[in-house]
């Protein structure tokens, strides 16, 4: 038999079992060691047993890849590799749906914008408008007039002032923090399992839609 409290499922009081689904929440390739009220949240919309929460902070606090991730000032060995250098972050501010674009830092304003379109437009149409940095590619004639045509308003974050674009300023973080744990698991290039940490991203919850984008 099977108890549920509305549409979750209630865990018994088993210890081993708890730990497991612990584990593959917080260690899971599709999920990337999230923070506890991340975890908390995705948990809760499955599963349900007295004390969810606490257990969930307190595995958290426990996971040594973690606490890795906290003290580490640097990229982490293994980031950085000959096929691509930088990740283009693009974030949907209504459903917060975020791609991370492998590229390389010298990619031409020509070569960003087919990217674009291929990743971006390809699957949601031509944005009614875009918040960036001032990078002198997007400043640029071309990229300019292609926005033009797609009916595309520019709009540019101010010098020294991050916060105009601060979802991606905040999403930079949590991505960074992503990937070093990703490092410190696996020995891969970081374009290798980059797609797995937009997938965990996208498919966790968010505090200012108070759902997951997916």
């Amino acid at each position: 038999n099977v108890l549920w409290q509305d549409t979750r499922l209630v865990v018994p009081n088993d210890a081993s079992l708890r730990e497991a689904l612990l584990i593959e929440a917080h260690n899971s390739s599709f999920s990337v060691h999230p923070g506890s009220t991340k975890m908390y949240h995705d948990l809760k919309q499955h599963f349900w047993w007295s004390g969810i929460k606490r257990d969930v902070a307190t595995f958290v606090s426990r996971c040594l890849i973690c606490h890795q991730v906290k003290i580490e000032h640097q990229w982490a060995s293994g980031l950085l590799q000959r096929r691509h250098d930088a990740i283009w972050v693009v974030v949907g501010r209504l459903t917060k749906s975020t791609h991370f674009l492998p590229i390389r830092k010298d990619y031409s304003v020509s070569r960003l914008a087919e990217t674009f379109q291929q990743e971006i437009v390809r699957l949601h149409g031509t944005p009614s408008a875009i918040v960036s940095d001032r990078d002198p590619r997007f400043t640029s004639r071309f990229w300019k007039g292609l926005q033009k045509a797609w009916g595309t308003r520019l709009k540019f974050s101010i010098a020294f002032h991050p916060q105009t674009d601060g979802q991606s300023e905040r999403t930079l973080q949590t991505l960074e923090d992503m990937l070093r744990s990703c490092a410190l698991e696996w020995t891969s290039n970081w374009d290798d399992y980059i797609f797995l940490v937009e997938f965990a991203y996208n498919n966790s919850w968010h505090a200012s839609i108070k759902c997951a984008p997916f």
